[in-house]
């Protein structure tokens, strides 16, 4: 990989494991006497949701979805469809969804009708990163890594074309811009 392609990291790895290791604990608090479900959301969500995971001190149960919006492009078609869904009933459940990056906010609304369709006993989301300057949809979410600005970003999970998921940092990707 080529330094200059990168730059300097936006989030560096110590300050995502500073504030993974925050938000597991917070998490732990909201679902203290609890049986949660937390659902990644793949492929993006990986690296994320496994030191996530590791950073709540309590029993959980684990499950993943695979869904998309990009397909083989670079700029969100807009519509969702779920590749991989889950293998787990929610009904009545505690479940928590965990993404990678929330931008436009497509995906979560999606993911939110979905699953409440299930009867969950309650549904909240966490994102490693928020990127609200792209919304196009009005949603919450419940948990939040980092706020970051309308930058194409790489690293840590997130990709380019594939590429790029196994920086131990959040980049941004210069020569990509993000409405392209």
């Amino acid at each position: 990989m080529e330094g200059r392609i990168f730059g300097k990291p936006m989030i560096t790895q110590e300050e995502m494991r500073k504030r993974i290791q925050e938000l597991g604990l917070r998490i732990a608090q909201d679902y203290q006497e609890k049986e949660l479900l937390m659902v990644g959301v793949l492929k993006g969500a990986f690296v994320f949701f496994a030191d996530l995971a590791r950073a709540i001190p309590l029993p959980l149960h684990v499950d993943f979805l695979v869904v998309s919006s990009y397909g083989e492009k670079k700029k969100s078609s807009g519509a969702v469809k779920v590749i991989s869904d889950i293998s787990h009933s929610i009904k009545g459940k505690d479940v928590l969804i965990v993404e990678d990056i929330i931008d436009s906010g497509l995906t979560l609304t999606f993911l939110k009708k979905k699953f409440m369709a299930r009867k969950p006993k309650s549904l909240r989301f966490c994102t490693l990163l928020d990127k609200p300057q792209r919304r196009k949809t009005d949603v919450v979410i419940d948990y939040v890594g980092f706020t970051i600005p309308n930058k194409y970003v790489v690293g840590y999970g997130l990709d380019y074309e594939n590429k790029y998921r196994n920086l131990p940092y959040i980049a941004v990707l210069d020569n990509v811009r993000e409405d392209a």
